[in-house]
């Protein structure tokens, strides 16, 4: 359940994505939302949302700043999940990841104070900020980026300016915003460039699954549906706001190999690992400690691996069929 929050009027930016699409579905329920996303990613035409009496889609981008003003007017809350992101993306376009991702959020804030009477501002940053090794870290922990020229971390470092910015908004003007860090997300309705995803794909399809260097990269994979709980209490909870939280489960660790062995193993398929040189910056180690969002938030994740992975797997071979 949603609790108090309902009959609020939301935007979301990127909400035609992966996690914004799943969060728009619980929305909805009792909330009018707007959808404001480029569709560059597109979940949102696998579910019919488009359509519901309560949802309005704008096509426009963060970096148009009066169509973000224009969508956020009348808005109580605004959840900012619009970036470039996935790392094959970011290494190829690094200009545009820090151009969308600081000068889009600003806008994105900018159009939520100008609006007036937002109740709360979520900003979508990420566990890069933590550099390549990242055990049970801790949102105080010191956030650690890695060298420059290094085009990786230029994800890192404009989801940390960001929460920069959030939170100067917060001290400045009085926007009540707080930050979550998404720990390795996957689940039904995935694109772009996740790793379950694509593993998924090529062990569906019968191809080979290709895992960077020596998949010993250990990872904590966490479910959707757990990551939009995180959202949906950070937006009612007030003891949020001023406050960063990292999303995952802790529980759900494998490393990429272990991973790929589980993905063949539970879609029964016939597919071979393989693995292949990769050149750029890798992050060896992530697993957050949540022991925050759960004594704030309440958070607590409910969805084991095998079954995330299993629901993912029959999600993807229902598309496939279809």
């Amino acid at each position: 359940m949603l609790g108090m929050l309902s009959d609020k009027r939301i935007l979301l930016t990127g909400g035609a994505g992966f996690i914004g699409t799943r969060l728009a579905t619980r929305l909805v329920e009792q909330n009018e939302v707007v959808i404001y996303d480029n569709h560059h990613r597109n979940s949102l035409k696998d579910t019919g949302l488009a359509a519901h009496p309560r949802i309005k889609v704008i096509e426009g981008d963060v970096l148009d700043a009066p169509a973000v003003a224009e969508a956020a007017k009348g808005c109580n809350i605004v959840v900012h999940l619009a970036a470039i992101a996935g790392v094959d993306t970011v290494l190829k376009m690094p200009v545009e990841t820090l151009k969308v991702n600081i000068l889009g959020t600003l806008n994105v804030l900018e159009a939520a104070r100008q609006a007036g009477g937002v109740e709360r501002f979520v900003d979508f940053s990420t566990s890069e900020v933590f550099g390549s090794f990242a055990f049970k870290v801790k949102e105080g922990d010191s956030t650690t980026l890695g060298a420059v020229g290094e085009a990786r971390w230029t994800y890192a470092v404009s989801k940390l300016a960001t929460e920069h910015l959030s939170f100067s908004y917060l001290k400045q003007y009085g926007l009540p915003a707080t930050s979550v860090r998404p720990f390795n997300i996957y689940g039904p309705g995935q694109v772009g460039e996740g790793a379950i995803h694509r593993f998924i794909m090529q062990a569906l399809k019968g191809e080979r699954i290709t895992i960077h260097n020596d998949g010993s990269q250990i990872r904590a994979w966490c479910y959707v549906d757990d990551m939009v709980q995180g959202v949906l209490k950070a937006l009612e909870v007030p003891g949020s706001v001023g406050h960063t939280f990292n999303i995952g489960n802790p529980r759900s660790v494998l490393t990429v190999y272990q991973l790929a062995q589980e993905i063949v193993r539970l879609s029964q398929s016939t597919s071979k690992i393989e693995f292949i040189p990769w050149q750029s910056t890798e992050v060896e180690l992530r697993i957050p400690n949540i022991d925050k969002a759960r004594q704030v938030l309440g958070y607590e994740p409910t969805v084991d691996l095998e079954p995330g992975l299993l629901r993912t797997i029959e999600w993807y071979r229902q598309k496939l069929g279809a």
